[in-house]
């Protein structure tokens, strides 16, 4: 009995460290960090939260991020500038011609 108790102990916690070796790679490894695509849906606030951080002018900034991340789905890297490794973000331009992204 106490063989079997501990193999069942020894399999528990093998799954238990599996499982946590998935979940890490598949979080940790996407080959495409930036770009196109690169985010899913819900990421882009936590992303235009970072991207609009150093700015004065906040609420612009996410509203318009968070718009053109939902279109887009990426956020370039950095606080500014940088947007040439999302051409979506980059491209989009307002009735004048200016950036619409932030």
């Amino acid at each position: 009995m106490a063989k079997f108790v501990a193999a069942l102990l020894l399999t528990l916690i093998a799954i238990s460290m599996l499982q946590t070796m998935v979940m890490a790679s598949s979080h940790y490894n996407r080959k495409n960090r930036y770009g196109p695509g690169s985010l899913k849906s819900y990421e882009c606030l936590p992303q235009c939260t970072r991207r609009c951080s150093k700015t004065q002018y906040h609420k612009p900034c996410m509203f318009f991020c968070q718009k053109c991340c939902s279109k887009c789905l990426c956020v370039p890297p950095g606080f500014y500038g940088n947007k040439a490794v999302c051409p979506c973000y980059n491209n989009w331009k307002t009735k004048e011609g200016g950036p619409k992204c932030p």
